[in-house]
């Protein structure tokens, strides 16, 4: 309906104002909930152009709206807003069309594909809420920017080798003695995480020796035998030492089985993976190429560098003196090889915003070597995520683990729900796979609800509260109304037998205007969260759907309706609920239970 009223209102003012505007121009917008109207158009930018007082716009493009459109059953101008309401004949329609459309909320094709990168992480440490936060927010929007009519790659890289990798190795070579995961009943990736602590605390012991025998602190970091000998190992891993490979081989195996069996209870994953090993080498030649064409230059010591300052940057290394590689080097070669791979029309990568920068750098730098994927690189940027007690530390581990923290999510869930009597009619084994699902619900739209863009703090008591702004809230609704529909054996057959119901139906009460007018939002706000690649518009749509059915719960009669037509209508209205619910929460990741 929104389109129709952006193309209604362009018609209009031309036709009045003898000036034209495109109908993306022209502004529909939510109107606030004490407003008696369905739709709001802002007249402002108009009546500037027109040479007319707001309120004057408002009431003359109002006017011609009503001749135009036969649903509308009235307007008001407040303050330079054009206020419309649709008439209840239009909404029952509406929702007559769209109550049993499967792809409801699935928009056109746009022909693009889209390439995600999310997670990213370290091979020497098992992942954390860090992760999560980034894993949540590229998942989603893998399934958002689908749903939006994307073909969608989704992709992984490894940070696999370098000097933080070769910190758990050095440690387990010292100290390891032989130790494996199943001699230790240790999850690989929290035993390697285990000796990258071992690492950090080794040397804090090695530098406080040397720092009480009177040498400065930053001196005996440089000196402690420990960070000479992982310098050195990091030398034999570059010059492809067998020994310190298949050290190397068999850590990082451990972490990605570790790794796998993490996503797998998180209930994500990745069309393919990348790995820092085998790309960091990739760039050398496009500084090659950078250099002969004139856009990078070399100092005397030999580096190489980029001149951004005409840019509003600054000079960014590509090349040690050495001839060395550093990260955007091997960015520059891992875009090049994705282009190859997939040749996808944008290349979004989902990383903190400490790394800012790095991706302005990287898309300039892609741009003026001419590549053609440059355009299409977007860093969906996120903030850090917090616990109430400040900041999470890895050498020192203080993280949170993401697999402890899904356990303690499970565990609480479990407890809430045996408190509040949520686990009608269910045996042990559906009572765990419950309480997996709002653990993880839990968890996943606490972190989604909140816009990427800013820092959160992340408090797991809040994120599972039956009753607040939380994941659990949005499952038991849908698992009400999974009841309700249960209690009615009309529903059992097929939904289109009640659609004859609505033929009778005159009137809607304002509580279930008010849902159909939600529900119309959902494609909308698919393509609201896409465009601004937000999970958060979506989790918040959902919140509010979900606010808006259970106060329809507690105002009207369903099975008891007066009459048979508003008994059908609204099980038809549940069902439809239940649906968008279950569909949006699917694109955040997040599963609903049919029973609670």
């Amino acid at each position: 309906m929104e389109s129709l009223l952006k193309e209604k209102v362009a018609h209009i003012v031309e036709q009045l104002y003898s000036y034209k505007i495109s109908p993306d121009q022209v502004l529909v917008n939510v109107p606030p909930k004490e407003h008696a109207c369905d739709f709001t158009v802002v007249i402002f930018p108009i009546a500037k152009q027109a040479k007319k007082s707001p309120d004057q716009a408002a009431s003359e493009i109002g006017t011609e709206l009503q001749k135009s459109i036969d649903s509308l059953a009235g307007y008001e101008v407040v303050k330079g807003f054009l206020n419309l309401k649709l008439s209840d004949e239009f909404w029952i329609q509406f929702f007559s069309e769209k109550s049993l459309d499967a792809t409801y909320g699935e928009l056109p094709s746009t022909g693009k594909k889209v390439m995600i990168e999310y997670c990213g992480p370290n091979t020497n440490k098992p992942l954390h809420l860090g992760h999560l936060r980034n894993i949540f927010i590229g998942f989603s929007m893998s399934r958002i920017l689908k749903a939006a009519g994307n073909e969608v790659v989704k992709v992984n890289i490894y940070n696999d080798r370098g000097i933080h990798i070769c910190k758990s190795m050095l440690a387990y070579q010292k100290f390891g003695n032989h130790e494996t995961p199943e001699s230790s009943s240790t999850k690989g990736d929290h035993l390697v995480g285990e000796y990258y602590v071992r690492f950090d605390e080794e040397l804090k012991r090695e530098v406080s020796e040397l720092v009480s025998t009177g040498m400065a602190e930053d001196e005996a970091k440089k000196s402690a035998p420990i960070n000479k000998d992982i310098q050195q190992m990091l030398r034999e891993w570059e010059e492809g030492n067998t020994p310190v490979r298949d050290l190397w081989t068999m850590m990082n195996g451990w972490v990605y089985q570790g790794f796998e069996e993490t996503y797998r209870r998180l209930g994500v994953d990745f069309d393919k993976a990348y790995y820092e090993s085998e790309t960091y080498k990739l760039g050398k030649s496009f500084v090659d190429e950078g250099l002969a064409n004139g856009v990078f230059f070399k100092k005397e010591d030999g580096s190489v560098w980029v001149d951004l300052t005409a840019d509003g940057l600054d000079q960014k290394l590509l090349l040690r003196a050495d001839g060395t590689s550093v990260y955007i080097t091997q960015d520059i070669g891992t875009a090049n090889e994705r282009w190859n791979d997939f040749h996808p029309d944008q290349m979004i990568y989902t990383v903190a915003n400490e790394q800012d920068y790095h991706f302005k750098v990287l898309k300039l730098i892609c741009a003026k070597l001419g590549k053609p994927y440059a355009e299409g690189i977007y860093h969906l940027s996120y903030g850090m995520v917090d616990l109430p007690s400040g900041r999470m530390k890895s050498r020192e581990g203080t993280v949170v683990d993401a697999d402890d923290l899904i356990d303690e999510m499970e565990t609480v869930a479990a407890t809430l729900s045996k408190e509040q009597g949520k686990m009608e009619g269910l045996d042990a084994k559906q009572q765990k796979e419950l309480f997996r699902m709002l653990g993880l619900g839990a968890l996943k739209f606490f972190i989604l609800k909140v816009d990427p863009k800013k820092r959160m703090v992340f408090n797991p008591e809040e994120s599972i509260d039956f009753h607040g702004f939380t994941g659990p809230f949005i499952q038991y609704t849908h698992a009400r109304i999974k009841s309700v529909l249960r209690k009615d054996t009309s529903l059992r057959a097929e939904r289109s037998n009640l659609r004859h119901s609505l033929e009778t139906l005159e009137k809607l009460e304002p509580i279930e205007r008010e849902l159909i007018l939600h529900l119309q939002r959902y494609p909308g706000t698919i393509s609201e969260s896409a465009a601004a690649y937000s999970p958060a518009i979506l989790a918040n749509y959902l919140y509010y759907l979900a606010k808006t059915y259970n106060q329809f719960y507690q105002e009207l009669p369903i099975l008891s309706a007066e009459k048979p037509e508003q008994r059908d209508f609204r099980l038809l209205l549940s069902s439809f609920v239940a649906d968008v619910l279950k569909k949006g929460m699917w694109l955040l990741g997040i599963e609903v239970p049919e029973r609670m």
